[in-house]
């Protein structure tokens, strides 16, 4: 089944291609690769009701038909986990045009020090800035229970480094879900099929502009 839909996924893609070449516009692919943990991975859900294939068929209806969504997402890691695979995940040079960062809901779990979550992201954010690519940051929110230093210094990480990186900034990737158990999987944690759709009709504006900043850049 996973094949079969991922199939008529590219066969949708490429006759998009086409029809729009018959018309004479040329087409150039937007490479968006989606960084991110169990939340982009598309934890507990069938393959095609993720957020990044959800994501990818979002912005196809809403004027940027040319959009490829990588997933780059692995269930439990952290920002020193999103920063060692980043290059494997980027690829060549020239390979991804733009990157969108979904990490340290895990670093929340683990109560990782918030200075080592941030130096993480910021290398990130700086290796993307060195390969030229135009970023969307979608921040987390770090519970009270740690105390208020911890959700202070934590709390702080996204919004400083995205202006320092000239990123665009999404302060909570799951807002607008918290408080609505029914968009959630029975764990309370990771959106269920109806809470993805919400969470992409908010979202799918961000990489509209993700990729119109891709566009200027070119």
């Amino acid at each position: 089944m996973r094949y079969g839909v991922m199939t008529l996924m590219r066969k949708a893609r490429l006759a998009a291609v086409v029809i729009l070449f018959a018309a004479g516009g040329a087409v150039a692919e937007v490479r968006i690769v989606a960084l991110g943990d169990s939340l982009t991975h598309g934890y507990g859900l069938p393959e095609e009701d993720g957020f990044v294939p959800r994501l990818e068929a979002w912005l196809h209806a809403n004027g940027a038909p040319d959009a490829v969504v990588v997933n780059a997402g692995v269930s439990g890691d952290t920002t020193a986990g999103g920063l060692a695979r980043l290059a494997w995940s980027l690829g060549p040079e020239g390979e991804a045009d733009a990157l969108i960062v979904e990490l340290g809901g895990n670093d929340l779990l683990r109560a990782i020090d918030p200075a080592e979550s941030r130096a993480n992201l910021d290398s990130i954010l700086t290796e993307a800035a060195a390969r030229g690519l135009p970023v969307l940051l979608t921040g987390m929110r770090a519970p009270l229970n740690y105390g208020p230093d911890y959700k202070a210094a934590f709390d702080a990480i996204y919004p400083e480094l995205a202006a320092a990186h000239d990123a665009i900034y999404d302060p909570f990737f799951l807002e607008g879900l918290v408080g609505s158990p029914e968009l959630f999987q029975p764990d309370g944690i990771h959106p269920n099929a109806a809470g993805v759709e919400r969470l992409v009709a908010r979202f799918g504006p961000l990489a509209l502009a993700l990729i119109e900043r891709t566009r200027g850049a070119e």
